[in-house]
C-alpha cells in the first residue's frame, strides 16, 4: 500500500468518502473524479481499495467463469471507474472476457472496456463474485 501520512486529503473524513464509493451501499459505483480540494486522493482511493479487498489485477488474471461477474474498478489518472469482470456471450460459442464500465454510452454498450488481452491495471475483488445471465450480461 502506498502511504499518504501528512496528506490532508487522507483524513478520516475522505477515507470514509472513498470507502462509500468503493462499497457502493450510500454511493452509487459509477465514475468518480479522485479529487479533494483541488488536491488528488488517487493514492489514498487506492489504499482504501486494497483495504477493502480490491486488489491490482489483469482482466485476464481475474478468476471468473462464464455465468459470474466480478466488481472492479479502472483508475484513468483522477478518475475511478466501476465496472464489471465478465465473460459476454455472442452466439452460444463465440464469448469474451472483459471489464465493462456501469457507465454506458449513447448505443448503450459500456462506456469503457477493456480486453483480457489488455494488460491494464483494474482493482479486483474476487470474494465478492456474484452470478449474472450470460445471455444478459450485466444491465447496470
Amino acid at each position: 500500500m502506498r502511504g499518504s501520512a501528512g496528506n490532508p486529503a487522507a483524513s478520516g473524513d475522505v477515507r470514509e468518502a472513498l470507502r462509500a464509493i468503493i462499497e457502493g451501499k450510500i454511493v452509487k459505483r459509477i465514475r468518480h473524479e479522485l479529487q479533494w480540494e483541488g488536491s488528488t486522493v488517487t493514492p489514498v482511493f487506492i489504499e482504501e481499495l486494497e483495504r477493502l479487498g480490491y486488489l491490482p489485477a489483469t482482466v485476464k488474471s481475474v478468476k471468473v467463469e462464464p455465468g459470474e461477474r466480478v466488481p472492479a474498478f479502472f483508475i484513468d489518472k483522477e478518475v475511478a471507474w466501476f465496472g464489471w469482470v465478465f465473460w459476454e456471450q455472442f452466439t452460444s460459442w463465440k464469448i469474451r472476457k472483459l471489464w465493462g464500465s456501469v457507465v454506458k454510452n449513447a448505443r448503450g454498450d459500456w462506456d469503457v472496456q477493456i480486453p483480457e488481452s489488455r494488460a491494464t491495471t483494474i482493482y479486483a475483488n474476487e470474494s465478492l463474485k456474484i452470478e449474472m445471465d450470460i445471455d444478459h450480461p450485466p444491465e447496470f
